[in-house]
């Protein structure tokens, strides 16, 4: 196994991120972390890439990219990350793809996550990386450099054999996992299950985060356009000054500058939330996005559709529920937590009761064939439940 070829002064050429992507082309695999810091920043930062790939003679290369050193030369792994031909494998891999596709600019396709996958082993839905490589290939790591400062340079030699651990197993691991998950006839639902990934990203849209605002649509189109205004002037401000939108004006607070105009600095600093010198400094800017949501309002958003709440009488339907489900998730050896939640079933049971089908995971996919056609049959009266000795039973109703 080789050693990785960078360090935290000697950022990855692009000449071996193309000899990286040449190998991941020729296995039709390549393995992959991030390290990351997020806390105090508008977006989160990416602030190394583990990358590892299988080598001609059987051994394996790792990599360690620097994007913080230098100008990350990432076209040669952009390429690979979208060739569906080509697995890409992470561990609880959601925030890695998210940052992948925002700093290279590029979709992510094919990816095996290894947790998602074991999951469907009958394994803990949310099994750490040091768990499956002890327990599926009797590996122990001795991590030490967990919580650290990623954005600080140079890293130390704890930090950088930290961050190669954790890719060092990690086509192994997907191997076996992929090994036992086709014998037990399971590879099929664990790839379907990781497709969500692909969709993975952190970018943020105005319009959608301005129709989250809490009560946005019992307001008036003008204090709708107020509130649309300052979740823009919010965003481009947080990002200038690379903080977290809510330390820049909370919801709160922009929700009453929404509902009130105030049209003057005394009367914008009388609302609380407002009157910090921070936002003081920026008052006119505030003014100001008041006044052109005023002048550019829309139509107001049309009022959400009410979704049926449950009633007293939902809740013994929800417990049998439940119980089908995980029973039918011990006999599968599936963690229960991949078939359904309990908003799940209850918003399958309101939707039985009230004629709306809910459109949740457990009625969809491979959830549906191992267990949604029979909840949905128990539901009708078309079958029964009964405890015996061999545990939850079926019958006929």
């Amino acid at each position: 196994m080789t050693a990785p070829s960078a360090s935290a002064s000697d950022p990855v050429s692009a000449a071996a991120l193309e000899q990286v992507a040449g190998r991941a082309r020729a296995s039709g695999r390549i393995a992959l972390d991030t390290e990351f810091m997020g806390e105090g920043r508008y977006r989160t930062l990416l602030c190394l890439i583990q990358l590892a790939v299988a080598e001609d003679e059987g051994g394996e290369q790792i990599e360690i990219v620097d994007p913080l050193e230098g100008t990350l030369e990432g076209e040669p792994l952009a390429r690979v990350l979208e060739d569906p031909r080509i697995e890409v494998v992470v561990h609880a891999g959601r925030q890695d793809i998210a940052l992948l596709r925002r700093a290279l600019e590029c979709d992510v396709r094919n990816v095996f996550d290894t947790q998602v996958a074991a999951g469907f082993l009958g394994m803990p839905a949310q099994c750490s990386y040091d768990t499956l490589l002890a327990e599926l290939l009797g590996v122990r790591l001795a991590k030490s450099a967990s919580f650290t400062r990623w954005d600080t340079r140079p890293l130390s030699p704890e930090q950088l054999s930290y961050a190669r651990e954790d890719v060092v197993h990690l086509t192994a691991l997907a191997a076996e996992l992929e090994r036992r998950l086709d014998r037990a006839g399971r590879l099929r639902w664990a790839r379907e299950e990781c497709e969500f990934l692909e969709r993975a990203s952190d970018e943020r849209d105005v319009d959608a985060i301005f129709q989250r605002l809490p009560r946005i649509r019992g307001m008036s189109a003008a204090s709708q356009g107020v509130a649309r205004e300052l979740v823009a002037w919010r965003e481009q401000t947080a990002a200038e000054r690379d903080r977290p939108v809510q330390s820049v004006l909370g919801d709160t607070a922009l929700m009453e500058i929404a509902k009130r105009k105030p049209s003057s600095p005394r009367t914008l600093e009388e609302i609380r939330g407002v009157g910090q010198n921070s936002l003081r400094k920026r008052g006119e800017e505030l003014l100001a996005a008041v006044r052109r949501g005023i002048e550019n309002a829309r139509q107001p958003l049309a009022p959400g559709p009410r979704p049926a709440h449950p009633q007293p009488g939902d809740a013994p339907l929800i417990a049998l529920s439940e119980a089908l489900v995980r029973a039918r998730a011990r006999e599968a050896d599936l963690a229960y937590e991949l078939l359904a939640s309990r908003a799940d079933l209850q918003a399958i049971v309101v939707g039985e009761r009230t004629g709306e089908r809910a459109d949740v995971r457990t009625l969809r996919g491979w959830r549906r064939e191992l267990v949604g056609e029979e909840l949905l049959a128990l539901l009708d009266g078309r079958i029964s439940l009964s405890v015996g000795d061999r545990g939850v039973q079926v019958t006929p109703g």
